[in-house]
């Protein structure tokens, strides 16, 4: 039986205010779909780099590697329309399967026992037995389900339980936290994917971990969660502010926006440059990507056959 304790703090309740005072500023922002498109992938990509982060892993934000590549995936998908509308144990074992793609151990619940260890070797914390993970995972869904609390409290307690019960052998941390972003999404606090708060925790490390050390109590890591949501929501919603002026390219697609900025950072790259850029994508679709983006005047292309380079307009 999961048995877990928290107190609404004055802070606690002060940091629920300011999170209802930063939705309402939101939610009246004008909507703009192209410029939000564009950047809610970049936030998204973010949210993966500084999960990485989180693990130990040294990707950086331009030059994200396979571990934030995967998470990235995961975001995107839990930000869809075919994400599911309520938290199950099948979508967290494909969450995992997302995080770790090609490991045949992807989605199964660890079946080791775990344990976290001090420095000279005692036990700070032990997992429950691997054997009660199944019971532990359907009552752990359960818990979160029948919980009236603010969504935001909600979704703090599920990162916190779900790293208790440490149900996989390895990624927990970035399960969690992408558990975390779903339920605020689905329950009208996800800020449709355009506020980070993993770049916070990334940045904060060291008392993240030390508010995931208690074993049952709650009320540390539901401050810090809040303080880490409210934070990168003040800092990112000045992107939105309704003064701002659409360009050109807000209505170009991610992908494309990301070439146009490639080829004004690298005047005269010629495509195997492009390439090398986005090497998961087929050559023929990017050479559609830029005809379009020639075709639409964003870009023009100087030279023949091999020779041809780039130029932005």
């Amino acid at each position: 039986m999961l048995k877990y304790e928290w107190e609404i703090t004055p802070r606690t309740n002060q940091l629920l205010i300011e999170l209802e005072a930063v939705k309402f500023v939101f939610d009246v922002l004008p909507n703009k779909p192209e410029f939000e498109l564009n950047l809610r992938r970049q936030s998204l990509l973010k949210s993966s780099v500084f999960s990485a982060r989180v693990e130990g892993f040294t990707d950086t934000v331009s030059s994200p590697k396979r571990e934030s590549q995967n998470l990235l995936s995961a975001y995107l998908h839990l930000h869809s329309a075919t994400a599911p509308q309520k938290l199950s144990l099948s979508f967290i074992r494909r969450l995992h399967r997302l995080v770790f793609k090609k490991n045949s151990s992807s989605g199964n619940w660890r079946s080791q026992p775990w344990a976290i260890f001090s420095q000279s070797g005692a036990v700070i914390y032990l997992a429950p037995p691997a054997q009660e993970v199944p019971i532990l995972m359907d009552e752990y869904v359960e818990y979160l389900d029948r919980r009236d609390d603010h969504q935001a409290v909600v979704a703090a307690l599920a990162q916190f339980v779900f790293e208790k019960i440490h149900p996989f052998a390895d990624g927990n941390g970035r399960v969690g936290r992408l558990i975390s972003s779903f339920l605020l999404e689905k329950s009208g606090y996800g800020f449709r994917g355009l506020a980070p708060f993993e770049e916070y925790i990334e940045e904060h490390r060291s008392s993240y971990y030390s508010h995931l050390e208690p074993a049952t109590d709650c009320t540390g890591f539901i401050e810090f969660f809040l303080e880490a949501l409210v934070f990168q929501l003040k800092k990112d919603i000045g992107k939105l502010d309704q003064n701002r002026q659409e360009v050109p390219e807000d209505s170009l697609l991610p992908r494309r926006r990301e070439i146009l900025e490639i080829i004004r950072d690298h005047p005269h790259c010629n495509f195997d440059f492009i390439q090398r850029r986005f090497s998961a994508i087929n050559s023929k679709t990017l050479h559609y990507d830029l005809a379009q983006m020639i075709k639409k005047g964003f870009i023009r292309k100087l030279g023949a056959t091999k020779g041809v380079v780039y130029l932005a307009k």
